[in-house]
Formats: structure tokens, sequence, C-alpha cells
């Protein structure tokens, strides 16, 4: 039986694993290499990480291809297809198609067209990595911050067609431009304790002035001034929720801090796939009293 030193190590060791296979997508990654990596034996390796993760390590770097490619197939249309295809490390269009198909129920124009998302995060739900270790949480005062507002209500795994819609306005109103404003997620409640209907997920661009009335349902609001505790998250948005349970559940209990009647928010400093997966930086903010 390992002692918890041993764990923390394990735990360590395998998520530092998972971190190089999100930065070297672009490279041949091998369970030899990757076990070297590791300090395990390869002999063990592939069924340690299936056992840490519920998922095979091939299987595991062919979804991350295949994420990346998903997110530019429907985000970036003007790139042709065999294009995508190559960038995922895929030798000829066909196997691609394939692999897509097989993974997601649908081809990639398919996908391109109308994406199935509730079928497509089912795929994304690898085994829970425990946080382990203290975060760093700075405390702050964050200023009143105008913002332009697509709500989007229902299944969380459907947030990328509400972002979708929020970035058409940006471009087509030219309103909060992505690269001179900030970009925000006003999250209301944990998506594990609602029901999909019930889940409010507000996706927000700063502005200087008052959006007015427009087709997009894009809406006005304001993020109040006030003390935050803030805590930076690296890597993929699919990690978010364990930094927020450690603000919530660990954090907080022991700072002697309140909250404040407002809603937890990110702050998106980055985004896929414009960087890496794993260069993503994620500001997630706890309004305090």
């Amino acid at each position: 039986m390992k002692t918890n030193a041993q764990l923390d190590n394990y735990i360590r060791v395998m998520d530092c694993v998972c971190d190089y296979i999100y930065a070297n997508l672009d490279k041949e990654l091998t369970v030899e290499h990757l076990s070297q990596y590791a300090g395990f034996s390869k002999f063990h390796f592939h069924r340690q990480f299936s056992d840490y993760l519920g998922i095979g390590i091939a299987k595991y770097i062919q979804l991350l291809r295949l994420k990346r490619a998903s997110y530019r197939l429907y985000f970036d249309p003007e790139i042709k297809i065999v294009d995508i295809a190559l960038d995922a490390k895929f030798g000829y269009p066909e196997s691609f198609a394939r692999a897509f198909k097989k993974a997601f129920d649908q081809s990639p124009t398919e996908f391109r067209r109308q994406p199935k998302w509730l079928e497509w995060n089912e795929k994304y739900q690898f085994g829970v990595k425990t946080m382990g270790k203290e975060q760093q949480v700075e405390l702050v005062n964050f200023a009143e911050t105008k913002i332009a507002v697509y709500e989007h209500r229902g299944a969380p795994e459907l947030v990328n067609e509400s972002a979708a819609k929020f970035i058409a306005w940006r471009k087509q109103t030219g309103l909060s431009p992505v690269t001179k404003s900030q970009t925000f997620g006003l999250i209301y409640e944990d998506p594990k304790s609602v029901s999909g209907d019930d889940f409010r997920f507000d996706i927000c661009g700063s502005v200087l002035h008052e959006v007015p009335q427009n087709p997009h349902g894009v809406i006005n609001r304001t993020i109040e001034q006030g003390r935050c505790a803030v805590i930076r998250h690296h890597g993929s948005h699919d990690d978010l929720d364990a930094k927020v349970h450690y603000l919530y559940g660990q954090w907080l209990p022991q700072s002697g801090e309140s909250l404040r009647d407002s809603p937890c928010f990110f702050h998106y400093q980055n985004f896929f796939p414009e960087v890496a997966e794993h260069e993503l930086i994620t500001d997630i903010y706890l309004p305090l009293n």
C-alpha cells in the first residue's frame, strides 16, 4: 500500500505526464517515450495510465488531438478540413474522418455544420484527478466593469454554442473586440448540483459604453466593484471545476472571509485553439465582503 507521500508523488508524476502530452500534441508520443519521461517501466506504464485516467494512453492522445480539431472545425470555418486533419497528426483526410466519426458519431462536415455537443462532451469525462497541494490565492480589489452579456441557459455541455453566438456578435458589431477587451464568464451554480435546464452561465465582454438593443440577444450588465479572492488556472478549461471547488471547499473555510452576494466569475486571458490547451490562462474570482 502506498504511503501518503508516495501517493502524492504518484499523482504529481501522472499529472506531469498529462501536461507533457498537452504541450507536445504536435510531436510523436509513444508509450516508451512517455514512460521514460515519467520514470516508470514501459512494460507497466500503459496500465498505470489507464488505471489513473480510465482511458488508454493512445486513445487519450488521439482524443486530445480530435478535441483541438473539433474546436477548429466549429470556430474556424474558413480552415480546410484537410489542413485540420494533417494538424491532428492524421496522414490522410479519410483516416481523420473515420476516427472523428467513430469518436463522435458525426463526420467532420456534420460536426462543423451542427455539432452534437452533449455527446461530444461525454468523450472527455476522464477520471477525476486529485487537487493535492495548497494553491496560491490572492486578495484583490476588482474595479467595476461594464460588460456585454450573452446569457446561456441550459446544459453546460452546450455552452460552446452560446459562445459561438457571442463571438459572432463581437465580430459583426465591432463592439467589445476580443483583442482590446476583457472576456469573462459568470457562473451562477455548480453544474453538478442543478439539472441541465437550470444551469446559468453568462458569456461576457467588457465594453466602454452600453450596448444598443440587438437581434443577437446581447444585453448590458456590470460586474460590481469589490474585494475578491483570485486563483490562477493554467491549462484546459475542463479542469477549472477543481480550482473552483478548492476555493469554496478548502480556502474559504480556512480564510475567515465571507462571500458577497455575487457570482463566481472567470477572466479568460487567452483562448483555445489560438493557443495550445496547456497554455490557457484563466483567473477565477470569488467575490468577498
